[in-house]
């Protein structure tokens, strides 16, 4: 198996950092319900959302290969004095069946090493 840096893309080519996620689960159905959060997404830097091709998901790769997620909701909260400023992305999805669960858990082992993030439960 080759080494394969962790990392996550919105439009093909351009690297994301993610700055947090939540894990949660909805009680309902009991699937698992993340919630990534990106305080800049470089996708939308200059022309990059209308020069790269879109990938109409988020794209998460690492050694093991690719996770293609599509988010049931991407929401934009702005803040700052006029209101205009990004503070941050939030990508949420659903999980439902346990081998993707798993995939998925490995691949954010993974990225939180690389990348020098801490898992903590709350």
């Amino acid at each position: 198996m080759t080494s394969k840096t962790p990392s996550i893309q919105f439009f093909a080519g351009i690297f994301e950092e993610l700055n947090n996620v939540s894990l949660r689960r909805n009680l309902r159905s009991g699937n698992r319900i993340i919630v990534m959060l990106f305080k800049q997404v470089k996708a939308l830097n200059g022309f990059n959302s209308f020069t790269k091709q879109s990938l109409n998901s988020m794209l998460l790769t690492d050694e093991e290969g690719e996770i293609r997620v599509t988010p049931s909701s991407t929401q934009f909260i702005f803040g700052g004095a006029e209101g205009d400023e990004l503070q941050r992305v939030e990508c949420k999805f659903e999980i439902e069946q346990e081998d993707q669960w798993q995939r998925f858990m490995r691949f954010m082992q993974r990225y939180a090493e690389a990348n020098g993030l801490a898992y903590g439960e709350s």
